[in-house]
């Protein structure tokens, strides 16, 4: 079996980087207001109103206090065994007869061969 851990990673623009994009986009939008517009009309607009999107949300991720970008999920993959499972730290506290009812459970259900289930039963006899 493997246990899954998950990492959130998120990827930010400097500020500057996006200062620099709002600047871009603040020329943008002049060209689509002096030339876009006038010239294509439909177009124009719709050139004008994707800059003025591209603007804003840069000047935001430079000034903004929350964070609108990527997100990456990392997922980390750690094998651990049936036996190492079943006597994670939660379950080292609970009682030894309880303990023993775990590993015979995983003998029966053959996620453990004998050896295992010996040598674990041992030490679980050995401390108390």
């Amino acid at each position: 079996m493997k246990d899954r851990r998950r990492k959130r990673i998120t990827v930010r623009p400097n500020k500057a980087s996006a200062f620099f994009g709002g600047i871009i986009g603040i020329i943008f939008v002049l060209i689509g207001g002096i030339v876009a517009i006038p010239v294509a009309g439909p177009f124009g607009i719709l050139w004008t109103l994707i800059a003025v999107g591209i603007t804003g949300m840069s000047f935001y991720q430079a000034f903004g206090k929350k964070y609108t970008g990527s997100e990456i999920l990392i997922e980390e993959e750690s094998p651990s065994s049936p036996v190492e499972e079943a006597y994670s730290a939660d379950s080292i506290e609970s009682s030894p007869h309880k303990r023993l009812e775990q590993l015979e459970h995983l003998k029966k259900s053959g996620l453990i061969t004998t050896e295992e289930y010996e040598s674990k039963r041992e030490e679980i006899l050995k401390s108390l």
